[in-house]
């Protein structure tokens, strides 16, 4: 029985007729006890909490009127019929005034008060579904602003990210552990794809990384980074202990076996079990990148253990150049990448004295990474790419694979990315922002409304406003609400839903995060301004009246 019902009569006669006449456990309905006075009545509402209660007015002891005001200062929401007989109908009024629900008057119409019994019954199953509902859409919401922050952290947009959620409410200091998840043979297995094709297929791997890790698990947070490859965040209480190695073998092979049996895909993982603090995320995805990027074959399984740093350690200065070429790219800074691609052949004999991996595998794994970079950026078509691979397949020295660079190097620097071209994408972008302000909008939408991809939003983005979108968005809502505050008499709810938090709790949060003060506090302020007394001052003031 999902509702609880509680009588309060100081006449048992009426008493027992309402436990016998209402046919309680048809209606799913659990009575949880029965009061002869307000006091013991208030006594089972701490203990019981019902959703209904049946009350008289007059009783000894605590009267129904005091029982009423009593519950609501207390904060309980339960929802009250009041039982009266006809010299109290001026009561019965004020009870409604007080939030009471009904009234039946005495003698009771069994009949009516059923009716009015299955009513009430049915509107309590009815909010705290809505309130469910509610509730999941503010976790989701929750959720998808952790996941967009996590991957602005993640690729070095920002260095911190504010925590939302149940952490923030219960103290928790987090450090994390991270795999890197990354489809095998990704770009030359999906070129024949379309996007509709690979959209689903990367919506079908994230949903089974975020149930792959069985048990006892950690709370964590899969982030996809690019098509075929994701981040899996581990979080970890600083007081608690962290993943061990074993675990971590254990997950990564469970997320290994989960992706096979599910999607009949193979996936490789490097990962750092840490703990890890939240500013140095960046660089170990990064590194974990690299590991996996250098690292040939199938399913592999690459812990950063001592000796997989010391190799990453060797790669690093001969990868920085690839690393420098896909910044340029993502900056749409064609003289960068042009320069990069000129001295990666520049300083290829020195790579070749160097390099553990031997120059022909070297150059092989630069160009499979920026094929993938160009391909998330939208920088080349299934055709083009397609082309591309067949001269990769074909290649069979070093004097081929320069050629598949030199075709990257005139394909990159035909394509239309400058300044203004991106000045009139971001103008568009703030635009679709301030018309949507209210809705829930996210990197996704306004990439698809521009005709880009996210990935290459998300980079612009950062490049054009010094900030990610989703400090942005917060922050125009934030202004676009303080102003509201200061000039409209609307609720802080209204104020919430027309900035885009259908929750008001958490747009409160939310706002006294981005101003100091709650929503309420911010508009007394501003009223006292606006009568010419400062807050302190008035405060001062105050105190000098009441002394």
């Amino acid at each position: 029985m999902d509702i609880k019902a509680l009588l309060i009569d100081d006449e048992p006669l009426i008493l027992n007729h309402l436990k016998n006449a209402i046919p309680w456990k048809e209606m799913q309905i659990e009575l949880v006890g029965t009061a002869r006075n307000g006091v013991k009545g208030l006594e089972l509402v701490m203990e019981f909490e019902p959703d209904i209660i049946l009350c008289d007015i007059r009783m000894p002891l605590m009267d129904g009127l005091e029982f009423l005001r009593e519950i609501r200062r207390l904060g309980y929401e339960t929802e009250v019929i009041m039982l009266t007989g006809y010299q109290e109908f001026e009561y019965a009024r004020l009870a409604l005034q007080h939030g009471v629900k009904d009234y039946i008057l005495k003698p009771i119409n069994y009949t009516e008060l059923e009716a009015a019994i299955g009513k009430l019954a049915d509107e309590v199953r009815s909010r705290r579904s809505e309130k469910r509902c509610a509730e999941r859409q503010l976790q989701r919401m929750i959720g998808l602003a952790n996941e967009k922050m996590m991957f602005d952290v993640l690729m070095g947009f920002a260095a911190d990210v504010p925590r939302w959620g149940l952490e923030e409410e219960q103290g928790r200091e987090l450090q994390y552990a991270l795999f890197l998840v990354d489809l095998d043979d990704y770009a030359q297995r999906t070129v024949s794809w379309t996007e509709q094709e690979r959209k689903l297929w990367n919506f079908a791997v994230r949903n089974v990384l975020q149930e792959a890790i069985p048990g006892q698990k950690p709370h964590y947070i899969v982030v996809q980074m690019r098509q075929g490859e994701w981040c899996v965040l581990l979080e970890f209480e600083r007081s608690g202990n962290a993943a061990s190695s074993p675990q971590m073998q254990e997950w990564a092979r469970e997320i290994q076996r989960a992706v096979k049996d599910h999607i009949k895909l193979t996936v490789s993982l490097a990962w750092e079990q840490g703990p890890l603090e939240i500013g140095g995320l960046s660089q170990t995805y990064m590194k974990l990148q690299r590991g996996l990027m250098l690292q040939a074959g199938h399913e592999q399984l690459l812990p950063m253990t001592e000796d997989a740093l010391a190799r990453d350690a060797a790669a690093v200065s001969e990868w920085q150049i690839v690393e420098e070429i896909t910044s340029g790219l993502k900056m749409y800074d064609k003289s960068k990448v042009e320069q990069g691609l000129g001295q990666l052949k520049a300083n290829l004999p020195h790579i070749s004295e160097r390099s553990a991996l031997g120059i022909e595998k070297f150059l092989q794994y630069s160009i499979i990474h920026l094929l993938r970079e160009m391909r998330e950026l939208d920088f080349m078509n299934s055709r083009e790419e397609g082309k591309m691979w067949q001269h990769l397949q074909h290649s069979q020295n070093v004097k081929d694979l320069l050629n598949v660079i030199s075709e990257l190097e005139n394909h990159i620097r035909e394509l239309e990315i400058n300044k203004k071209s991106s000045e009139l994408l971001m103008i568009s972008a703030g635009e679709y922002i301030q018309r949507n302000l209210s809705t829930d909008i996210g990197v996704d939408d306004i990439a698809s409304h521009l005709n880009i991809s996210s990935s290459y939003f998300s980079h612009l983005f950062k490049n054009h406003y010094g900030e990610t979108f989703v400090e942005h968005l917060r922050k125009q809502r934030m202004e676009l609400a303080k102003t509201m505050l200061r000039l409209t008499s609307r609720s802080v709810t209204e104020i919430g839903v027309l900035v885009g938090y259908s929750d008001r709790r958490y747009f409160s949060k939310v706002f006294q995060r981005y101003t100091g003060v709650t929503p309420t506090e911010y508009r007394e302020q501003e009223e006292e301004r606006g009568s010419g007394i400062e807050p302190e001052k008035a405060g001062a003031d105050s105190n000098k009246q009441q002394i």
